[in-house]
């Protein structure tokens, strides 16, 4: 029976000054226990062959949010048949400020760069690592880099949905509490959106409850950047078909994908408590791997059980829209 394991890489950013450089993953992946003694002795299990070749999904971090709180994502992601990894990069924030990123290139991000080249450097240095990683045991010959989503939570979002159009193999896109205006200390126009990079599916996923968006809305453009989520998803992203989602969790926060959620660090302060986060946060993972095995495996029975999550009343969502 498979079950899911994990093995750990690192590998260099580049364009990234030492010691602040190296990124540090995780790898999540569908394995089968053999019962060897190489098995037992060094707690390696090999990847479990019978779904292979594996898509491979990106979990891109929020600001100062450290990979374990996506470890259960990671995990339910893997369950589903698609390789996931998760990352640390402790880097230069803003202002000489330091802590857990996803690297985010302002210059890639100002009027002069935007569209020219990914916003972040960690992307790339990702796939390279599991390149690597898809040429040694246990994965070696088992992952598919031609179907690759990008996902991530605040930060790592906004940059996931900046990057994807620079990103061979992207497939799907995948957001929580995400969106592509853009502060206006950048150089933009206050309340400016920019539009999302590449032609694949996108699912953006707010919380109901996010403090942390309501917070920081001054950084945009104070009242134009009115729900900043509602503007990415009307603005940013061409019609698709209805391939594009944008769905509003009930009662959830900023930090409803973080489980366990460090209360010592990153912005948590700025949320209301809530009680429905395990409820949400289980809808979040079932919204997600739905969309991933749909658009990553071409999983029909998957694509007819989002299809009807989606369709009102939505239990536990307080607003779908598709285009």
């Amino acid at each position: 029976m498979s079950q899911v394991r994990s093995l750990w890489w690192a590998r260099r950013v580049p364009g990234l000054k030492e010691p602040f450089d190296t990124a540090h993953l995780r790898v999540f992946y569908p394995a089968r226990h053999t019962g060897s003694a190489a098995e037992r002795l060094t707690g390696e299990v090999p990847a479990d062959p019978s779904r292979a070749p594996y898509p491979v999904v990106l979990l891109l971090p929020g600001i100062n949010i450290g990979q374990d709180a996506y470890r259960w994502l990671a995990i339910a992601l893997a369950e589903k048949g698609l390789v996931t990894v998760t990352a640390d990069l402790v880097g230069e924030l803003f202002a000489g400020s330091h802590g857990l990123t996803p690297a985010v290139d302002l210059d890639a991000a100002s009027p002069a760069g935007y569209g020219s080249r990914p916003t972040t450097p960690l992307i790339a240095a990702l796939l390279a690592a599991v390149g690597e990683l898809a040429a040694r045991a246990p994965l070696d010959g088992l992952l598919d880099l031609d179907r690759v989503a990008l996902g991530g939570h605040s930060a790592g979002g906004t940059v996931a949905l900046q990057s994807a159009g620079f990103t061979p193999g992207v497939r799907a896109v995948f957001t929580y509490g995400a969106h592509t205006l853009v502060a206006s200390m950048l150089g933009w126009p206050r309340g400016t959106v920019l539009p999302v990079s590449g032609t694949a599916p996108v699912m953006l996923l707010s919380g109901e409850t996010d403090g942390v968006i309501a917070a920081s809305t001054d950084r945009y453009g104070g009242e134009c950047a009115a729900d900043p989520v509602e503007r990415t998803f009307a603005e940013a992203l061409r019609d698709a078909d209805g391939a594009h989602v944008w769905a509003r969790l009930t009662g959830a926060g900023h930090f409803t994908p973080c489980d366990p959620h460090d209360p010592t660090s990153a912005r948590g302060f700025l949320e209301r408590p809530g009680g429905a986060q395990h409820s949400a946060r289980a809808l979040l993972a079932r919204l997600v791997t739905l969309f991933c095995a749909t658009h990553l495996r071409s999983d029909t029975t998957a694509g007819g059980a989002l299809r009807s999550l989606l369709v009102p009343p939505h239990p536990g969502l307080a607003l779908v829209r598709r285009r």
